[in-house]
């Protein structure tokens, strides 16, 4: 296990980019297929895992409040994000006085992406429950977002005793997408579709399916963070674990296994959330009957033996960027022990 650098001025320059705002998407910065240029806001460590014969680190960041109250939180981050788009969250709960661990998924962000990688849930929770066993932790409050949602769900059905409560942001795997008409795509074909991923195809996603076709110049730091990930020589490599992991999904579905989830489990949904998995891949006869996250929580939280949904009206896939002020206060009180 090392410590990453991190924050140097070159770093911390490209940070500033893209909070500016560039208008021209080709001038995206290279932040390294790793995000070895793009600065997290705290140290950043890594530890190591063999994966197909190889060594694969994966980097996260163990935030420790100044007044502990002895409690610790786990933050999943979702396909299309980071550990550091936790960035407001974590402060918000070390100021609470949660110790907070914030891993980067391998095949993401600043963690390896192993071309070899067969990607799987249960390989990146197995993963997650040793990095917590490395750091101390034995149980924790996992609290995942988007496909990190679908990933703590996962989590808490191999490891129930290591999940003090659960809390599913705005999650993808409620529904199996194949239900409704998703078909298979090959990893070949998905690799394609994001070797064009771009600074403009990222915001026009996220724009319209995350934000429900707002924007602020807050978002674009986590567009360009992404970005940048595609301007280099690793290209090619972040496309190939974009589109594994999509595989994955579309592959991997725990839908069908809610009941199985014990821990104590909130939902936290934004309403207005237009994000259904595979759309894209989805015939256009068939997208009508893609039934978006907030309209497949209510049904899937009657599926878990111990779950409530709260509805957060008019934010969208991704709370705690769109409102983070409101988003902290939910999750601070769900998270609040039980009297």
């Amino acid at each position: 296990m090392r410590s990453m650098k991190i924050g140097s001025r070159l770093a911390l320059a490209l940070v500033i980019l893209p909070l500016t705002g560039a208008a021209d998407p080709a001038a995206a910065p290279d932040f390294g297929a790793n995000l070895e240029r793009f600065a997290y806001p705290w140290p950043v460590q890594t530890m190591t895992f063999d994966v197909v014969g190889q060594p694969a680190t994966m980097a996260f960041m163990d935030v420790a409040p100044a007044r502990p109250n002895g409690r610790s939180v786990v933050l999943l981050h979702g396909k299309n994000f980071c550990g550091a788009t936790w960035e407001s969250t974590v402060r918000a709960l070390t100021d609470s006085g949660y110790r907070v661990l914030v891993p980067d998924q391998i095949g993401f962000c600043k963690s390896a992406k192993p071309r070899a990688a067969q990607y799987s849930f249960e390989m990146l929770a197995s993963f997650t429950q040793r990095l917590m066993q490395s750091r101390g932790i034995t149980r924790a409050s996992v609290v995942g977002h988007s496909m990190g949602g679908m990933l703590a769900m996962r989590f808490a059905i191999m490891y129930p005793a290591a999940v003090e409560r659960l809390v599913l942001v705005n999650p993808l795997g409620l529904k199996d997408r194949s239900e409704e008409g998703l078909p298979y795509v090959d990893v070949d074909t998905l690799w394609a579709g994001e070797r064009k991923t771009s600074y403009a195809s990222i915001k026009a996603y996220q724009q319209l399916n995350y934000y429900h076709g707002t924007w602020k110049p807050a978002y674009d730091r986590w567009v360009w963070m992404l970005a940048g990930m595609y301007q280099g020589s690793g290209r090619d490599t972040v496309a190939l674990a974009q589109a594994k992991t999509s595989e994955m999904i579309k592959t991997q579905a725990v839908a069908h296994e809610l009941y199985r989830i014990k821990p104590p489990t909130t939902l936290i949904v934004g309403t207005l959330d237009k994000t259904a998995f595979g759309r894209a891949q989805t015939p256009p006869g068939l997208r009508q009957f893609l039934q978006a996250i907030p309209v497949v929580a209510g049904e899937a939280v009657k599926q878990m033996p111990n779950a409530t949904l709260i509805r957060l009206d008019g934010l969208g896939h991704s709370p705690q960027v769109e409102d983070p002020a409101r988003f902290e206060r939910t999750l601070l009180t769900t998270l609040a022990p039980r009297r």
